[in-house]
């Protein structure tokens, strides 16, 4: 297994303050050879399916190829569905261990999402389940196609929407209040027709999912 070196987030990490959360981007937290060859071997290695939820009252196939892994009894539940989480793959543990140094936050699961091209997306959303307590830090590492990631404030219109192109090798950070008062999606781009695969590090509370 290969090993790639370890950033000082202080230096390396570009801070970005939100009105009511904040963000960490490191850019290249896996450098590009390596990055080329987690996105080959996780593509091929991954478990993957297309998840039907509940959209807008209504059960729906989501618009990505997707599949949950994690510590074992770290399952997850939303938008009416139940995750029983995978066990670790290697490379997605060498991942974690790079993500939790940089953060300095140890996670017990991961949600990893493929978005074949531009048609694929994921629409507005916080990373609120209960499960994840509060305020929940996210670690979202990106490979692949560089892809656009968008952000608008619940209430405040004032702030207007920010954006910011994830690219190959990234870590993005949500932190702080972030999901309480900000939403995220990745829109659609049509222009884009090379895959980009997306590993979103949590922790889930297993006590808070299956209480006592």
């Amino acid at each position: 297994m290969s090993q790639y070196p370890l950033l000082e987030p202080d230096r390396d990490a570009l801070l970005i303050n939100l009105p009511g959360g904040q963000l960490r981007y490191f850019p290249h937290l896996i450098p590009e050879s390596e990055a080329d060859r987690l996105m080959a071997s996780l593509q091929a290695e991954i478990s993957w399916e297309q998840s039907d939820i509940w959209i807008a009252g209504q059960r729906r196939k989501i618009p990505r190829l997707n599949a949950w892994y994690g510590d074992a009894g770290a399952d997850y539940s939303y938008s009416g569905r139940l995750f029983r989480a995978l066990s670790w793959l290697p490379d997605l543990k060498t991942i974690k261990q790079q993500v939790e140094s940089a953060c300095g936050t140890v996670f017990n699961s991961a949600l990893v999402n493929l978005y074949r091209d531009g048609s694929d997306s994921v629409d507005w959303h916080s990373d609120d389940e209960p499960e994840l307590g509060s305020n929940p830090i996210i670690a979202s590492v990106s490979l692949g196609a560089v892809r656009r990631f968008q952000i608008k404030h619940k209430s405040r219109r004032e702030v207007g929407l920010r954006e910011l192109d994830l690219g190959h090798g990234s870590l993005l950070v949500m932190e702080g209040e972030f999901q309480h008062h900000l939403r995220h999606r990745l829109p659609k781009m049509p222009g884009v027709n090379k895959a980009r695969l997306n590993i979103t590090f949590r922790r889930v509370h297993v006590a808070t999912l299956f209480p006592q």
